[in-house]
């Protein structure tokens, strides 16, 4: 199977109609099967670096579209900074400041003893866990 094949795959499982420009997205994030972290810049130095034509708003507004089809999750740091993750099951994250680089951690050693009760009327939607790492 193509990246192409694969990307349009990804995009008919998540709802989206596969246009040029998403599909040519969806290649780049997962055409070879393996999942990633990027943000909208590094993606769009990606296609810059390729032969798609997509300006970094494009970019910005497919991400955006793949996270609200379920095909992707946001990773928030620092409140400003975000990753975008296909890999969909619950994991922790390691940030390694130096690096500015987020990669998954390994989720079978991290134990959560106890959240606090959420308020009346609301309900624990997910837990988003990113580990802060930086060189000695």
């Amino acid at each position: 199977m193509t990246a192409m094949e694969r990307g349009t795959d990804w995009l008919v499982r998540g709802g989206l109609r596969p246009t040029r420009q998403r599909v040519a997205l969806a290649a780049l994030l997962v055409g070879d099967g393996e999942n990633r972290h990027v943000t909208a810049e590094s993606l769009f130095a990606a296609c810059v670096s390729g032969d798609e034509k997509v300006s970094l708003a494009t970019v910005y507004n497919t991400l955006r579209a793949f996270c609200d089809a379920g095909l992707m999750q946001e990773v928030v740091v620092d409140g400003s900074k975000s990753y975008f993750d296909t890999r969909m099951d619950d994991h922790p994250h390691f940030y390694w400041e130096d690096e500015a680089r987020l990669t998954d951690a390994p989720a079978e050693e991290l134990v959560i003893a106890h959240l606090p009760k959420a308020p009346d009327g609301t309900e624990i939607a997910r837990v988003d866990v990113v580990i802060r790492l930086r060189r000695r």
